[in-house]
């Protein structure tokens, strides 16, 4: 079958791609933006890119045939030149979620990672953690997971792990990708508003969490975070599926931390002393990801203990306090946060491990909800361990990021563009400074133009 994807160089949309070239399909697609790393790894499999949303893409043509079946990325909406001429030429479509539950997971054992955060880090722990135990599981990451370099691949055994995103599936179908996907286990790692843009508040955003717990089978296992009331309000509206907590200091998985930044902690499930892990991760949040994916991993049938040394050779996500560069004593990290709680718990974890040393953050609000202003009274609030921050407003975000930079009580500055950004940082930092650029888009290569800077000082 010819498959024409749109909206293809998005993480989901380019692993649904990476698949379908794995089970045989003719692929190919279309983007607005034809950039690394999906591009590469797209064209690494010998999948053609188009740029832009031409009508013509969807055409015959000297070079690709019309397609048998167009799979529609969530970014595409009506007006999209391409998407109108689907719809007059009557071609044969679907979403993306709905082409992966019908055609990959239907016959697996499927492992669903739910959650405002961690999402992404969380479902490469728990495939490497199946991994290590010999299972081969397939997987689907919005992200590129260090241990295996792809972001997606269909794997030889019955599980199959995939990132469950709460964001809508398609123009023509606004409930939550998750619900597509019907696992045998999900875990449900926290609750949070975001997504602004199509969610009204948090209690849309915990009715589409519980159409998922709808889908989890009674011979299933749900693993939910223990500190998180509202997700005990999402399992209060009705549970038909054995529950399993985690949580530091309390849960049926809990775990004690033997290092304050979270790199070593003790596991127990049901009272019992599983083992310690020691890992290369930071943070409370770092701590409760593991957790999940532990104990999912044991739903699935894996020796817990004998997972625990797993932990030491995983690999974290790019993008996820990625160290990109150390010049002169000063360490630059790409971080993926874009959520008030997600950059308190990342630089929570960052100061637990350097102590005194000066913390600068570079912020970009690059999220639906981040430019919108959802976030803004959380957002000073959430940058408390950080020692000087260098806030990206650009003349189009649409409120006043100065009511930001002006609760920092003197940390904080704004810059309009990148480069302003860079500079603002360059004047400031010194050897022993930890740098962060906090941003869930490009941010206009920053990090590494950054660390040019430093060295060409």
């Amino acid at each position: 079958m010819r498959l024409h994807i749109l909206g293809i160089c998005g993480t989901f949309m380019g692993g649904v791609a990476a698949l379908a070239r794995e089970l045989g399909h003719a692929v190919e697609g279309s983007d607005a933006n034809v950039y690394p790393p999906m591009s590469t790894q797209l064209e690494a499999l010998g999948i053609g890119l188009m740029s832009g949303y031409a009508a013509e893409h969807l055409q015959p043509g000297p070079d690709h045939a019309r397609p048998d079946l167009v799979v529609v990325g969530n970014a595409m909406t009506r007006g999209n030149p391409a998407v109108e001429y689907m719809l007059d030429a009557r071609l044969r479509y679907i979403s993306g979620p709905q082409w992966l539950g019908e055609t990959v997971l239907a016959e697996r054992d499927v492992l669903a990672v739910a959650g405002t955060h961690g999402k992404t880090t969380t479902t490469s722990l728990l495939a490497h953690l199946l991994e290590s135990a010999g299972m081969a599981p397939g997987f689907l990451v919005g992200g590129v997971p260090g241990n295996f370099g792809v972001s997606a691949r269909l794997g030889h055994g019955k599980p199959f792990v995939i990132e469950a995103d709460e964001y809508d599936t398609a123009f023509f179908d606004k409930r939550s990708k998750f619900v597509h996907y019907h696992p045998r286990i999900a875990i449900l790692n926290n609750l949070e508003y975001d997504h602004a843009d199509i969610f009204p508040d948090v209690a849309a955003i915990q009715r589409q969490f519980h159409h998922l717990v709808r889908t989890v089978p009674g011979n299933g296992r749900l693993i939910v975070n223990a500190h998180d009331e509202r997700l005990a309000e999402v399992l209060a509206m009705g549970c038909w599926t054995p529950v399993e907590t985690f949580g530091i200091g309390r849960g049926d998985w809990r775990a004690t931390l033997v290092q304050a930044d979270g790199s070593a902690f003790a596991v127990h499930r049901a009272g019992n002393l599983v083992g310690e892990v020691r890992w290369s991760l930071l943070g409370n949040h770092s701590v409760m990801n593991a957790l999940a994916a532990l104990a999912a991993a044991a739903a699935a049938g894996a020796d817990p203990q004998a997972l625990l040394p797993a932990f030491a050779g995983f690999e974290s996500v790019k993008r996820r306090m990625e160290l990109v560069g150390e010049v002169n004593g000063v360490r630059v990290y790409d971080d993926f946060a874009h959520h008030p709680t997600a950059i308190a718990t990342t630089l929570a974890g960052l100061r637990a491990k350097v102590g005194e040393a000066r913390i600068l953050v570079a912020l970009e609000p690059r999220s639906n909800s981040m430019r919108q202003g959802a976030h803004a009274a959380a957002l000073a609030p959430s940058l408390a361990d950080a020692d000087a921050v260098v806030f990206l407003h650009r003349p189009e975000l649409s409120w006043d990021a100065g009511r930001v930079t002006a609760a920092l009580g003197g940390r904080g500055t704004t810059a309009p563009t990148v480069d302003a950004l860079i500079a603002a940082l360059r004047a400031q930092a010194r050897p022993g400074d930890q740098v962060i650029f906090m941003s869930n888009g490009g941010f206009e290569a920053a990090p590494r133009r950054f660390v040019e800077s430093l060295r060409q000082a």
